[in-house]
């Protein structure tokens, strides 16, 4: 991807949670560096694949643990319906071994939860501009 200064990203945030989803948001909507669009949401990853497909997101932070279709398969089917998009995990360590599988099947980075948002935030400038 390169860097992008201050270009408008487009970011898909996927989890079960609600209220993840929301915080995820409100951080990306903050940072200073970088304009984020958020273009969707998704509970699970059947959802999220459709709404990938159709919106062709820059980002997507990606939950492993889902109900319908988990995060590793999501992943991995996202980065080949979208060989550009960056999926970024962010999950429970209790998740750890999924991890590793969801950077195999094509993520481009692991946070784990719980996260602070100066981690989230650093986070973000480490995968958005590698």
């Amino acid at each position: 991807m390169g860097k992008r200064s201050m270009s408008t990203l487009k970011l898909l945030i996927v989890d079960d949670s609600g209220v993840t989803r929301r915080r995820i948001a409100r951080l990306a909507l903050s940072k200073p560096k970088q304009r984020f669009e958020i273009v969707g949401e998704a509970g699970d990853g059947e959802t999220a694949l459709a709404l990938a497909r159709e919106l062709c997101p820059d980002l997507v932070t990606m939950d492993l643990t889902m109900p319908v279709l988990d995060g590793v398969g999501c992943t991995r089917e996202l980065c080949v319906a979208l060989p550009n998009v960056r999926v970024l995990v962010i999950s429970a360590l209790a998740a750890r071994g999924m991890a590793l599988k969801a950077l195999a099947a094509g993520a481009h980075g692991f946070l784990y939860k719980p996260f602070t948002d100066a981690q989230f935030a650093q986070w973000m400038d480490e995968v958005v501009t590698p």
